[in-house]
């Protein structure tokens, strides 16, 4: 039995949700009327999937009207449909029989008597659309509806985001909130616009607090399988529960803090990687930058970083990792006249990747909103997951293969450009990855069915693959994909991977989940560019077709060649042709590693170093001449990001952003 309130009724009605054999889950609306029985109205029956335990857990009505949300113990969301209208439904207090006596209307066995008679008269309902064991066997334990969003818990330690798209749920991401809590039971929004999630660590009753990122209360209670019941308000805050057949109560007045917080922090631990998303533009406002970070705390965060208040404030934290986050990667450049810029604001494809061989990719979302705190609404849709670990366990004949390196890290990721174009019959998208088992991966995406999938890799360099960076060259209306890889011996390889791209296009359609793996085959060209790894790389196309490639060392070193590809009458890869025109190096170029690196123009080149100087080059034939040093604020620099801005002048000035020990914006 459960009890949810309905939009429409009265303040003394409620629905109540019966499960019975069979999975037969009946809706009544029950009116309390004061010295009488209460009037009991039949208002449908609802066929819950087969399962061992075969019963709801909780329900809600959606505020679209005529729909019915439920969950089940077997961790399965269900949407059935609901009309207000009883149809041919018996009413329990004699209406049906005709009968207005009130000796028969204080009878409460008769009304239920009645009420069950006619349970007949109504269809059984199957469900509209079902999530079938969404939060795994378990059970699900809450939902409940939040502008316009729908929102489950479940003892799978996470809580789920959906819409509802044409009568069907759809996930949109899943939230774990911390670290042990594995019982979730419930979720409160608050008027300040904190989440509050309500659920159990260990034999401890937790507040946890999603805005702050801690747990405003703990309160041993022997753990989570009692009646337990919660209320909070700004006076107080009371949790009763019953434990050893007692009713304990625990309450708690509200104090003045005992700690200010200064300043919120971003991440809790090192920041790892950096993307600049875009700006949104809001009326009456300068743009406000959104930003995209990663951190060594296993999370992203989508944050909005503004010039006037010199505050960064996060827009929604993406914790779907199970280690630390290495390497962002967007699937389209984010800046005015792209298609990652709608009409109402930014859509862009994010890839994040990391420890434990795992990737994650998700359409982020934003635009303006003047009633929110940070003036900007951010929506994140999780649309598809790799691992190395699960692709090997799907793998026929595995025990004939060496099995792959579960811990593999992924220390860099670069999107395909144009694979999304005509060229290709579908629109799938490619994606390059370093890996530090030593190889180079490339992934296929295709958004629609919401599939990433390994399609070829190579061990060429046998080492640990540090950075990777893919470019498109075109010529007389030929386009070749070629790919740089960097490892941690200093060696630059150069490749051609068009055939492999075409040949995934080919095969993925006809593939029935993972697909036979490619090769990538060789280099087209290695150039041993440093003494170490490369920690930076960076290439940009000049006017003339050539491109400036740009790499940065632990030595301290920065080396800047000039490629020339050339494409032969074939077509293939043996018809692409690469060489090395001008080589430029600068030995103590820095005191540290050199871990950002940006070629702004074919003449200017951007450096930032963990000696925490960020310096200007002017990139001539003679080598390469320091224009301006500055110093920045912080330790242990990750990596930087830059983009360009059209001033109202008209001048076009360069931004950078920088990741460590904390995030710094210069320009």
């Amino acid at each position: 039995l459960s009890w949810t309130p309905r939009p429409g009724l009265l303040l003394n009605s409620a629905a109540l949700l019966a499960s019975g054999p069979d999975g037969e889950m009946l809706w009544l609306d029950v009116t309390h009327r004061p010295g009488r029985a209460p009037r009991v109205q039949l208002m449908g029956r609802y066929r819950l999937p087969p399962c061992k335990q075969r019963w709801h857990t909780c329900a809600t009505f959606l505020p679209q009207g005529g729909l019915l949300l439920c969950g089940d113990r077997r961790g399965s969301l269900l949407l059935f449909p609901c009309s207000s209208s009883p149809g041919q439904a018996a009413e329990s207090s004699g209406t049906a029989r005709g009968d207005t006596d009130p000796a028969c209307e204080d009878s409460s066995s008769e009304s239920e008597l009645a009420c069950l008679l006619h349970r007949g008269a109504l269809p059984l309902e199957a469900p509209l659309s079902m999530l079938f064991g969404l939060h795994g066997k378990t059970g699900v334990t809450s939902v409940t509806c939040h502008r316009g969003y729908i929102y489950s818990t479940g003892r799978d330690g996470v809580y789920r985001q959906l819409r509802l798209q044409s009568q069907q749920l759809e996930v949109l991401r899943k939230h774990r909130p911390c670290k042990g809590l594995q019982w979730i039971e419930e979720l409160r929004f608050t008027p300040d616009r904190d989440l509050l999630v309500l659920g159990f660590h260990a034999d401890n009753f937790v507040v946890w607090s999603s805005r702050t990122g801690e747990n405003l209360h703990c309160i041993p209670c022997g753990g989570g399988h009692r009646s337990w019941s919660y209320c909070s308000s700004p006076e107080a805050e009371v949790f009763a529960f019953i434990k050893s057949g007692d009713v304990l109560l625990y309450h708690r007045e509200a104090g003045p803090r005992e700690q200010q917080v200064l300043l919120e922090s971003i991440h809790g631990r090192e920041i790892t990687c950096v993307r600049w998303l875009g700006a949104v533009e809001v009326p009456g406002r300068a743009p406000l930058n959104v930003f995209i970070t990663g951190s060594e705390d296993t999370t992203a965060c989508v944050l909005v970083l503004s010039e006037g208040s010199r505050a960064a404030v996060p827009l929604a934290r993406l914790s779907d990792h199970i280690s630390s986050v290495r390497a962002l990667a967007l699937a389209c450049p984010a800046g005015p006249g792209d298609e990652g810029f709608g009409d109402k604001g930014l859509s862009v494809l994010l890839f994040s990747a990391g420890g434990r061989a795992q990737i994650e990719c998700y359409r982020v979302l934003c635009a303006g909103d003047e009633d929110s705190e940070s003036s900007v609404a951010c929506q994140v849709i999780h649309v598809a997951s790799h691992r190395l670990d699960e692709y090997w366990e799907r793998k026929k004949n595995r025990h004939k293969l060496v099995k792959m390196d579960p811990e593999t890290r992924y220390m860099s990721l670069s999107v395909v450009p144009g694979t999304s174009t005509q060229q290709l019959p579908t629109p799938w998208k490619f994606l390059a990855a370093a890996c530090s088992d030593g190889s180079v991966r490339l992934f296929g995406l295709l958004e629609a069915a919401q599939k990433l999938v390994l399609v070829a890799e190579s061990f060429h360099h046998q080492r640990c693959v540090l950075k990777v960076e893919a470019f498109l060259h075109t010529q007389d209306g030929e386009g070749r994909h070629l790919l740089c890889s960097a490892a941690t011996d200093g060696s630059l390889a150069f490749w051609d991977i068009t055939g492999p791209i075409m040949d995934a296009v080919d095969a993925l359609p006809r593939a029935e989940g993972e697909m036979q793996l490619l090769a990538l085959g060789t280099p087209l060209l290695t150039v041993m560019a440093h003494s170490c790894g490369v920690n930076s790389l960076h290439i940009h196309q000049t006017p003339e077709g050539l491109y400036l490639v740009a790499s940065g060392s632990d030595d301290g070193s920065i080396h800047v060649c000039l490629l020339e590809v050339t494409l032969g009458e074939e077509g293939a890869a043996a018809g692409t042709c690469l060489s090395i025109l001008e080589r430029v190096g600068r030995p103590c170029a820095h005191a540290a590693h050199v871990t950002g690196l940006r070629v702004l123009r074919p003449d200017l080149l951007l450096s930032a170093s963990v000696d925490q100087r960020l310096v200007l080059w002017q990139l001539g034939q003679g080598g390469l001449d320091v224009l301006s040093t500055t110093f920045f604020h912080v330790p242990d620099l990750a990596e930087l990001d830059c983009w360009e801005v059209e001033e109202a002048e008209g001048e076009l000035r360069f931004y950078c952003v920088l990741c460590g020990q904390g995030l710094e914006m210069l320009r």
